[in-house]
């Protein structure tokens, strides 16, 4: 098989990572040196100013009531389920087909994961397949709003309702997006958000929050989220050190009013990818639904030959990453679960045909060129 023409540009090839946020950074230190300074002079780094500050901008920009800053976005799932009393004996609907900290949550509560196949053209949960995975012991329905683009949740909210159920949302890679003009983190009881350097909303380092419009749930969180402090050090429950720190809440307060350019960015990258690809027919290209604005933290493509299409590009210095090579259900964490391979064939299908291509906002035209006549090269060859 020859690929000479895409050979041609090695060079600028080489300088296309999957993610990079040099640039980035580079126009905001002005911005960001004196909010780290003024952290410093305070000498207060837990739970003080920044984060009150950050906490109600986020608020106000979800449109919800509470947002209460966390360690992570693992720590957040973990946190709202403990919130809800969730515990061991419950269950949690959720997908095969994210990354693992969203099973993880629900197993560190002692609770059992349930899992629910996908809808192939959106990659998130299929209302129609959760329905059927409801049982007595069902607590909770847990959807990703996977690569920035938003589950179903009228379908979800409706199952929710009619079981009395609790609805969670995993919205780590999603900040931003919209649902019928909602905000993605204003949908469900409690919903859960990252904040790690590669989101769409990065901070320097690990970082999270949980967002939602009940006052008891808040205050929950917040105790928990400290040892379980109602005042401090009366530890009312079983909480954990999972406390949001004030240099990254600075951090991600000079971010914030960026985010809304960034994501208008990356969905100009998807569009420039949507039409590039069009003639393409051994891709699949990602489909914005209905009623959804997709932020894209991933741009993701599914093709029969994947792997193939992951090593050209790498030799060709294009970053590309594969979102997520074994679902879930087959991890070796999840064995006591009990599912087999052809348990789930959408996410199993999408484990092994999903690639993610560069998407980041300083991407610039010449950049995403080369990606696409790479990617064209490989496919026509």
């Amino acid at each position: 098989m020859s690929h000479s023409t895409a050979q041609a540009q090695p060079d600028l090839a080489a300088r296309i990572p999957f993610f990079d946020s040099s640039t980035q950074m580079a126009h905001l230190m002005a911005e960001i040196r004196p909010a780290l300074d003024r952290v410093l002079q305070s000498q207060r780094f837990i739970l003080s100013t920044e984060v009150a500050a950050f906490e109600r901008e986020f608020a106000s920009y979800l449109g919800v009531r509470h947002a209460v800053g966390v360690s992570s976005c693992s720590d957040a799932l973990m946190l709202s389920l403990l919130a809800l009393g969730i515990g061991p004996g419950d269950e949690v609907i959720t997908t095969p087909y994210t990354f693992f900290a969203t099973t993880g949550a629900i197993l560190r509560v002692g609770a059992t994961p349930v899992f629910a196949d996908i809808d192939e053209q959106s990659f998130n949960l299929d209302p129609t397949r959760v329905a059927a995975a409801i049982t007595s012991r069902t607590r909770a329905i847990l959807p990703v709003h996977l690569f920035g683009q938003a589950a179903d949740m009228r379908a979800l909210r409706s199952l929710a309702v009619a079981h009395s159920l609790s609805l969670i949302e995993d919205a780590a890679q999603a900040v931003g997006a919209r649902f019928w003009g909602e905000r993605v983190g204003s949908l469900g009881h409690m919903a859960c958000f990252s904040f790690f350097p590669t989101k769409n909303l990065g901070a320097f380092g690990d970082a999270g929050l949980i967002a939602t419009n009940d006052d008891a749930l808040a205050a929950t969180a917040r105790s928990l989220r400290n040892h379980g402090f109602s005042p401090k050090h009366h530890s009312r429950r079983v909480g954990g050190n999972c406390r949001l720190d004030e240099l990254q809440a600075a951090v991600l307060r000079v971010k914030l009013p960026h985010l809304e350019r960034w994501n208008a960015r990356r969905r100009a990258h998807a569009a420039h990818y949507q039409e590039a690809f069009a003639a393409l027919e051994t891709l699949i290209v990602p489909r914005e639904l209905g009623g959804r604005e997709h932020v894209y933290n991933q741009y993701v493509l599914r093709s029969a030959r994947r792997d193939e299409l992951a090593a050209y590009l790498s030799e060709h210095g294009i970053g590309n990453e594969r979102y997520y090579p074994l679902p879930i259900h087959l991890q070796e964490a999840c064995a006591h679960l009990g599912y087999r391979s052809g348990a789930f064939p959408n996410a199993e299908a999408c484990a092994r045909e999903c690639l993610a291509l560069p998407i980041f906002p300083e991407l610039e035209a010449r950049m995403l060129n080369v990606v696409t006549s790479h990617v064209s090269a490989f496919c026509t060859a």
